[in-house]
């Protein structure tokens, strides 16, 4: 699969890339950044591989896209210091040509929700997951010096989208944080909204698609539980009527799913509250990836 590089620059003693490609899950070119390490030792070939270092997927909540992170977070020297890759995947394909695309903040364009939706016209290109958890490692692993471990983290939106893909796909990844997730997407106009368009009005289809379902679901199959890592702000605008931690951490303290969850005093939704934490997450991350730091 080609890539088109659209811009590099030198960040932290590392290469942070962003490229696009055509994507047969989004049936469209998608965008997406990656920053490389120091230890990564790449060099002008995109092919060549010399030292592969793990990556941490980072994925974006409502209205972002692929450069929110990179540009307001903080994390590259963490990461370089680390020797951990970062890679930022956009929120849903652009420029779909799909009726309404674009007239909602959260349905959408930046609204992909990580879902692989099955109601027209969205089914046509809005497979997030399925791009997030199969098209882009697998690009990625063939094109940069970047081992197959990988962790995953996001925020809001994308926090939800972090949860799903690790409770969906158990070992999978080494890791898993969320920075104040719609953990209950079925339960907030948020998620029902999304859900609704993507998957249909029948509530028992988006059970494969929310969290806190899918922590039922897997302890009623019996798949031992990965420890989850969820970092909430106490003033977040968002924390009562979208992202109801209380209803998720009970999920969890009932079935005995182990969470460390840590709740920020004064923080709200924005990346301020991100960059003054993402530092905690990485270094609990690269601890589960094998690192030694």
């Amino acid at each position: 699969m080609s890539l088109n590089q659209l811009s590099e620059v030198k960040v932290s003693g590392g290469r942070l890339l962003r490229m696009q490609h055509e994507s047969a899950m989004c049936n469209g070119t998608m965008t997406f950044a990656i920053f490389l390490p120091p230890q990564s030792q790449q060099g002008p070939n995109l092919s060549a591989q010399v030292n592969k270092v793990p990556a941490l997927y980072w994925l974006s909540g409502l209205t972002c896209n692929d450069e929110n992170f990179c540009q307001k977070s903080g994390a590259f020297s963490v990461a370089a210091q680390l020797g951990m890759a970062l890679i930022m995947p956009d929120t849903s394909p652009r420029n779909a040509n799909i009726e309404g695309e674009y007239e909602a903040y959260d349905l959408g364009t930046g609204a992909g929700f990580y879902v692989n939706a099955t109601q027209a016209p969205w089914s046509a290109a809005y497979n997030m997951y399925s791009y997030v958890t199969e098209e882009l490692p697998q690009l990625i692993q063939s094109n940069f010096a970047v081992s197959e471990q990988a962790a995953i983290s996001g925020h809001s939106m994308g926090g939800h989208g972090a949860l799903i893909c690790a409770l969906k796909n158990p070992g999978r990844y080494a890791s898993v944080s969320a920075f104040a997730p719609i953990a209950s997407p079925s339960k907030c106009p948020w998620g029902q909204k999304g859900l609704t368009a993507y998957l249909g009005k029948d509530e028992a289809s988006w059970a494969q698609w929310d969290a806190n379902q899918l922590v039922q679901i897997n302890h009623a199959a019996g798949i031992a539980p990965q420890n989850l890592l969820i970092d909430q702000g106490t003033s977040d605008p968002f924390y009562k009527d979208q992202l109801m931690p209380e209803l998720f951490n009970a999920t969890c303290e009932r079935l005995q799913h182990p969470v460390d969850y840590r709740e920020r005093e004064g923080y709200d939704h924005s990346y301020y509250y991100i960059s003054s934490f993402i530092e905690e997450h990485l270094r609990y991350h690269v601890t589960h990836l094998g690192l030694t730091v």
